[in-house]
């Protein structure tokens, strides 16, 4: 079946995946765009109102780094699952859509929004809007498409690079983030703290 599907099928799911995503987190009760009514292609300051409600943050990183991990995972997948003759790229890219979508719509959950206020230092953390969550896709997929042209060593410094100056500037990052989401600990808590 896959065989069947050309590069036109997958960029028609990959529209369809970001308009389902968007109707279901709107239809979760997600703001469309800001409250402030703007709409702003970065926004600086990562305790404001406007994080995670524009086009891009400080955490825009992280999505592509999503999406530069994906690829290698699903690679590596396609690989193991075919005996070594791999997935189709556009396959693949559904896949990543998918999984980043469902973290999205999980993300804006109560249980996560909760979860953020209590265990990280996101206390004003308020979920993120529709605009910002299917941006936060497309940045995966922009990660995705480096990832795909990239050599693997430039993709692994990009990463890290990343990593390191917004964890340098914010004090989280995509490392961060997981480990306080997951197993928070106080030592990180309180250093991250320090700066505001």
């Amino acid at each position: 079946m896959l065989s069947r599907l050309n590069n036109k099928h997958y960029a028609l799911i990959t529209v369809l995946l970001l308009v389902l995503t968007a109707v279901i987190l709107f239809a979760m009760g997600r703001e469309p765009i800001c409250k402030c009514g703007e709409i702003k292609l970065w926004t600086w300051d990562v305790n404001s109102s406007d994080n995670s409600q524009h086009i891009a943050d400080w955490y825009t990183p992280s999505h592509i780094i999503h999406g530069m991990l994906f690829y290698a995972l699903f690679w590596w997948m396609g690989r193991l699952f075919t005996g070594g003759a791999g997935w189709p790229m556009g396959f693949r890219l559904v896949l990543s859509v998918i999984v980043e979508a469902a973290w999205e719509i999980v993300e804006n959950s109560s249980f996560i929004i909760n979860r953020y206020r209590e265990a990280t230092i996101a206390l004003d953390y308020f979920g993120d809007s529709v605009l910002n969550s299917v941006f936060d896709i497309i940045w995966m997929i922009f990660g995705f498409w480096l990832a795909a042209r990239l050599p693997v060593w430039l993709t692994v410094v990009l990463i890290l690079a990343m990593e390191l100056i917004v964890g340098s500037i914010i004090r989280d990052n995509l490392t961060l983030n997981v480990i306080m989401l997951v197993y928070p600990l106080d030592a990180i808590r309180e250093w991250q703290m320090q700066a505001y």
